[in-house]
């Protein structure tokens, strides 16, 4: 493995006198894809902004490579029905991002016939594709998704994740992604780090799957953690619906299908 992008050590956090986050240690290197797992109230969010540098431990150490550069995709964004913005206008807030720019990376995510959508009026998957072009246009080192499938169908979550790993592969950046989810991990995960308030486990998927902190912490609910293989017989398009087709078909670094 690469040197870390990113290493927190020894984390501590509190507010009013409540324990959020307990000596926790996370390292996130280039090429490598971390999942961080955890039931509500795990302090996932607040680990996060930690990362982000949005807000300051009490106690540990936050190490960031020089000239770090991160793309953040948030978990939701709340768009005023009546504000007149459209897809390009909203990827051209960022400081210095041209037309052009905001373009390429909409055809990154293959959603550039969004391009000058109202906002307002895209779905969710789409919706989704957007902030993680948003993210992509910094040319990060690092990519950081809160929960990057919240709000689309199990068919758009496997397109979404296969897209964050072609991104990876093609930048070689490093992926810090915070999921709700127990039952669909992405089978390229390198690590999954498991949450509550401290670090419970981590390792491979298949490993903490076994483990019984992990058990321990979801009871029941482990049984349906599961390490998700997807292997396409059929093509989906932008909204997770199957496009009618004969041939099988494994993704590869050059799909254009959505």
């Amino acid at each position: 493995m690469s040197e870390p992008l990113l290493r927190l050590r020894d984390i501590s956090l509190s507010r009013h006198g409540n324990p959020i986050l307990e000596r926790v240690d996370l390292s996130v290197s280039a090429g490598e894809i971390v999942t961080l797992i955890g039931p509500n109230g795990a302090g996932k969010t607040s680990l996060v902004r930690v990362v982000l540098g949005l807000m300051r431990a009490d106690s540990g150490e936050v190490w960031r490579q020089p000239r770090l550069r991160i793309g953040y995709m948030p978990q939701k964004l709340q768009v005023d029905a009546t504000l007149p913005l459209s897809v390009q206008r909203f990827l051209m807030l960022a400081p210095g991002v041209s037309r052009s720019a905001a373009h390429a990376a909409l055809c990154e995510l293959r959603a550039e016939h969004l391009f000058d959508h109202p906002l307002q009026q895209v779905s969710g998957g789409e919706l989704q594709r957007i902030l993680l072009a948003r993210a992509l246009l910094r040319k990060p080192h690092l990519l950081v998704l809160d929960e990057p499938v919240q709000g689309v169908d199990v068919n758009g979550q496997i397109e979404l994740y296969q897209l964050i790993s072609e991104l990876r592969e093609r930048y070689n950046c490093g992926v810090l992604m915070v999921s709700h989810d127990l039952h669909l991990v992405m089978a390229k995960t390198n690590t999954v780090v498991c949450l509550n308030r401290h670090v419970c486990c981590s390792g491979h998927p298949e490993q903490v799957s076994s483990d019984p902190a992990f058990v321990a912490l979801f009871g029941a609910q482990a049984d349906n953690f599961a390490i998700y293989n997807h292997h396409h017989d059929h093509a989906h398009d932008l909204h997770g619906a199957v496009v009618p087709g004969d041939e099988t078909h494994q993704h590869g670094p050059h799909c254009k299908h959505a």
